[in-house]
């Protein structure tokens, strides 16, 4: 049997649009079924351990788990019939094991006892991938804030010129973001990471009081935590791990639609990494899209729908769901591929991101200091007060503007404003890149909590 690629994940010229070989790995169909037949290979070993079942029939069962060996049509007429593959897969995996130990295979387990925790295997590696592209990213942002500490750039507001900023101060903001997110993931983690390992309705009535020991033996086996009572219709730590990509996805498009802007033609303070060819047009020569900024917006976009639709179906009736879990099925590693997609995304757009500063200076000027006349109004304040500098600074801007001439001009036309500053005085306050601020120490305390963070 063959399957055509009918999604983006499949196809070879889309794939990595929007997810990564590494991910798509985690999440691949031999990989989750080999995940579930670990689970089953554990149970058995910490079952024999326990006295429970032959140490023959653990070594049998153990050999016997290769999913490779599995019968793919076979399991996909099962998952019809059953409603879900691991009925077919035990079938299947008592045959391989053979007649001798075979019925030992899911001694005293429960169906989403095995897919849930072969789940949490898989979310732990597909986390590890998330948590490395995190840290490198969070590197080059941090590489990029000490080294642009001192650019001094225009800072916007409603897309209106604001204040001026540097452009260190922006991507310590970025990074300031990325790293409430690491400390998120390591919060997450223990809550998450956690054996699924209770019998039918969660009660361990199967093995009666060797449940909760072999709960507990299984979650030491896989390097699990156990959880405090079953967690098969209470899916919120399942659900915090899809808000944290959500949340994660909302910092990689803040990074992205910043530098998008930026990169407008009428703007011009940077350009996306590449070479020949990159973001090009199919009919206009000149062009030089912002095609990583667009993968890493769209791929936002559908990532935090799949979010809401996952709260929806982490509401499970009962003790076990009717639809709700099959949904997260389609939902979460969908949301796994494409932050990976993402995250690979971000990074090369920030490892190679090329600054233009003099159309950073250009900008700044743009507005022939207006930019600088919340510094002026503060320097005058001492001498009239704050609000009667506030409308001479005002009555100036609107006369530089009218005149075509600068803030300094104009400035220095009004009497006000010449009986308490001398001509090199009205320079220094007009003079947009005087005024950032404290920019640089808070670039400064961004960097240094990075640096502890890191580490740690």
């Amino acid at each position: 049997m063959s399957f055509s690629s009918a999604t983006p994940f499949a196809s070879r010229h889309l794939a990595d649009l929007f997810s990564t070989p590494a991910m798509r790995a985690v999440f691949d169909e031999r990989r989750t079924l080999q995940a579930m037949l670990d689970v089953e290979v554990a149970l058995a070993r910490v079952q024999a351990r326990a006295g429970l079942i032959p140490a023959e029939a653990a070594d049998a069962i153990a050999k016997a788990a290769d999913a490779g060996a599995l019968d793919l049509d076979e399991l996909a007429a099962g998952t019809l019939r059953a409603g879900l593959p691991i009925v077919n897969l035990v079938e299947q995996f008592i045959r391989l094991t053979g007649p001798a130990y075979g019925e030992f295979v899911h001694w005293g387990a429960t169906s989403q006892d095995i897919m849930d925790t072969a789940l949490i295997l898989q979310i732990r590696d597909a986390l590890a991938l998330v948590e490395q592209d995190l840290d490198q990213l969070a590197q080059a942002l941090a590489e990029l804030a000490r080294r642009e500490r001192n650019t001094v750039m225009v800072g916007r507001t409603k897309l209106q010129h604001a204040l001026p900023i540097t452009f260190g101060f922006k991507a310590a903001i970025w990074l300031s973001g990325l790293m409430r997110h690491r400390q998120r993931l390591g919060e997450l983690k223990p809550r998450l990471l956690q054996v699924q390992f209770a019998g039918a309705v969660g009660t361990h009535a199967a093995l009666g009081a060797d449940g909760p020991r072999i709960c507990q033996a299984l979650a030491e086996e896989l390097a699990l935590a156990r959880p405090l009572i079953a967690w098969h219709a209470v899916r919120d730590t399942l659900a915090e791990a899809m808000t944290f990509l959500g949340l994660l996805s909302t910092s990689l498009s803040k990074i992205a639609g910043d530098i998008a802007l930026m990169a407008q033609t009428e703007v011009g303070e940077a350009l996306e990494p590449g070479g020949p060819g990159q973001g090009a047009s199919s009919t206009m020569p000149h062009k030089r899209n912002p095609i990583t900024c667009e993968r890493i917006l769209s791929s936002g976009l559908a990532l935090r729908r799949l979010v809401s639709a996952f709260l929806d179906a982490s509401i499970h009736d009962h003790e076990r769901a009717t639809g709700p879990w099959q949904a997260e099925w389609l939902l979460l590693p969908e949301a796994f591929l494409l932050i990976s997609g993402s995250l690979k995304a971000c990074l090369t757009l920030c490892s190679g991101l090329r600054l233009q500063p003099d159309a950073m200076r250009a900008n700044l000027d743009r507005t022939q200091g207006l930019i600088a006349a919340e510094q002026v109004m503060m320097t005058l304040a001492p001498h009239m007060g704050r609000h009667h500098a506030h409308d001479v600074v005002g009555n100036a801007c609107r006369s530089a503007v009218s005149s075509r001439s600068s803030l300094a001009e104009a400035l220095a036309r009004d009497p006000a404003v010449t009986s308490v500053l001398s001509p090199e005085q009205i320079e220094v306050a007009a003079d947009p890149g005087r005024y950032t601020g404290q920019a640089g120490e808070e670039v400064d305390r961004v960097l240094l909590a990075w640096s502890h963070a890191s580490h740690s």
